[in-house]
């Protein structure tokens, strides 16, 4: 392995590395270079949508932080496809508004939510890296844009939707076209590549070099990182494994006994070889559908 120059992957450093609060301008680095405005972490934010599960070890990471406004970043990094995905983001956004709001309070404590997923495989279609949606109400007649007037202390104060309406970020990493031109290229370059300028200067990435380094991380997280990379690879390979028998068994029709055997046999190797990487069984029988006393036998 290259080890010179080689920086930890993000979705590996954001469920561990940036939860630590010495770490946190990595993170802040990009959200600052979405939003076009510096953002200072103060903390990070618990639920269950965001506690570190088996189910969750590589396939879905998110963490939830909140700025010196008051305001929710939530940043979750998607490796392989989800069905409803767009859904999960809604739900998630909606979990997070009602989690951190006490009950009998007033809605005006209601804080703002930015959803960031970065997406590590084909979400829709269009041509884009980066994928921005808010809520604005707009007239239907009028084309101008709607005010809301609040009384608070006896100040009439005006609120845009969007100033209090989540706003939703989706990074399609697949898309990047690898030429880092502007800051958040830069972070493209990273988040698909693992590549960090040596003169940096963009939001987050400085820190990263710093603080993402895989030589400085100790001998138990870099074998913990390993096997984080080695368990990617095994459910590419099976997706991919997927995808091709599927196509070659719409080829074959009317050997429906012979389909079920090959699949069978491609399971067990497939758990074999994600057994011997030390994947946990949870997630073998959830990739090849065999039951743990059968994962055990192999």
């Amino acid at each position: 392995m290259d080890t010179e120059n080689k920086y930890v992957r993000f979705d590996w450093a954001v469920k561990r590395m940036l939860r630590d609060k010495a770490n946190f301008g990595v993170l802040e680095g990009l959200i600052t270079v979405l939003l076009g405005e510096t953002v200072h972490i103060v903390e990070l934010l618990e639920s269950e949508s965001n506690q570190e599960s088996e189910d969750d070890k590589f396939n879905r990471v998110d963490i939830k932080a909140k700025n010196d406004r008051g305001e929710i970043f939530i940043v979750e990094v998607q490796l392989t496809r989800r069905l409803y995905y767009l859904e999960r983001i809604l739900y998630g956004v909606a979990k997070t508004l009602t989690e951190h709001i006490k009950l009998g309070r007033l809605y005006n404590e209601v804080k703002k939510v930015y959803s960031i997923s970065i997406v590590y495989f084909d979400l829709g279609q269009g041509n884009d890296y980066l994928y921005h949606g808010q809520s604005t109400f707009k007239g239907v007649h009028t084309h101008d844009t709607l005010l809301i007037s609040s009384k608070e202390n006896d100040v009439i104060k005006m609120r845009t939707p969007e100033q209090v309406f989540p706003e939703y970020y989706i990074i399609r990493v697949n898309e990047f076209n690898d030429v880092a031109k502007t800051p958040l290229e830069e972070w493209l370059d990273y988040l698909k590549n693992g590549h960090i300028k040596d003169d940096t200067t963009t939001p987050g990435l400085s820190e990263a070099k710093e603080k993402l380094q895989y030589l400085s991380m100790n001998k138990a997280d870099r074998l913990a990182y390993e096997r984080h990379l080695d368990a990617i690879m095994v459910q590419e390979d099976v997706l991919n494994t997927a995808k091709v028998e599927g196509r070659a068994e719409g080829r074959a029709e009317g050997r429906a006994e012979g389909r079920a055997e090959g699949r069978a046999e491609t399971n067990m190797e497939n758990a074999r070889r994600m057994k011997s990487l030390g994947v946990d069984f949870s997630l073998i029988s959830k990739v090849t559908g065999l039951s743990p006393d059968e994962i055990e036998s192999l």
